[in-house]
């Protein structure tokens, strides 16, 4: 059994190798057969060529440093509000029925869509940026939050009415340590879509960060720059996802132990 065990093991992680690599084949594949023409596709030596070039002019850096500095400050902004929104809409029957329409009516539309009235306002300085991606954070964060607490026993809320617990000790002793594993999952799914957003607001309204890198590409007819900044977004994007789900393990193994 222990022998099937890790041959298992040991073809999942083959596998989890494989399949980029495959890919890396395929696209140099395509490029080399001339399916495409430059114009559209180009290989991934010239993409890691663009790559060299803006790393030794320091541009890559400091497009980089721009977008991990407003994910940070928004996802940190966003994320601490979704967490107190969602304990008290949880905790709060009224809050709940006084904000929960407005609340699901607002997550549900696109924050593309509110980009065009965000520039109007706060124009296309770091502001911005920063409110768009709390926004992207906020919501999946809050709803996490809300029906993890909702998911509470009511037994225990009984115990603390007869305790006369304060509210400070109620979350911290109970409504917390109660929501460690959906909240998690809540923060690291609003983490990645916060980081998706970021890129995406970047291409369409920024002077510097990693969107609009490839903007600055596309207008420059640089496609390699364009795709760099592809494969840079779905690193960064896959390290943060497994960055946080290991994160993830260790806190709520130290939580049931």
């Amino acid at each position: 059994m222990g022998a099937r065990t890790s041959y298992s093991e040991g073809w999942h992680k083959a596998l989890w190798f494989a399949s980029p690599l495959a890919l890396l084949l395929a696209w140099h594949w395509a490029c080399e057969a001339g399916l495409f023409p430059e114009q559209i596709l180009v290989s991934p030596q010239r993409v890691l060529e663009a790559g060299r070039e803006l790393w030794e002019s320091g541009e890559l850096t400091l497009h980089l440093q721009q977008s991990l500095h407003r994910l940070g400050i928004g996802f940190l902004f966003g994320g601490l509000l979704g967490l107190a929104f969602g304990i008290l809409m949880g905790l709060s029957k009224s809050v709940e029925q006084a904000c929960g329409p407005f609340f699901n009516a607002i997550r549900q539309v696109p924050i593309v869509a509110f980009i065009p009235m965000l520039v109007l306002i706060f124009g296309v300085e770091e502001t911005f940026k920063i409110i768009v991606v709390a926004k992207a954070a906020f919501f999946p964060i809050a709803l996490a939050t809300f029906d993890a607490v909702k998911g509470i026993s009511p037994s225990y809320f009984e115990v603390a009415r007869a305790y006369k617990l304060p509210t400070r000790v109620l979350i911290w002793r109970l409504v917390l340590p109660s929501t460690i594993p959906p909240v998690l999952t809540g923060v690291r799914i609003s983490l990645g879509r916060s980081w998706m957003v970021l890129v995406a607001a970047e291409l369409l309204a920024a002077d510097s960060g990693i969107g609009q890198m490839m903007e600055m590409g596309r207008q420059m007819f640089r496609i390699d720059i364009v795709m760099l900044g592809v494969v840079i977004t779905g690193l960064i994007g896959f390290t943060l996802d497994r960055g946080f789900r290991g994160l993830e393990g260790r806190l709520v193994k130290w939580k049931y132990q």
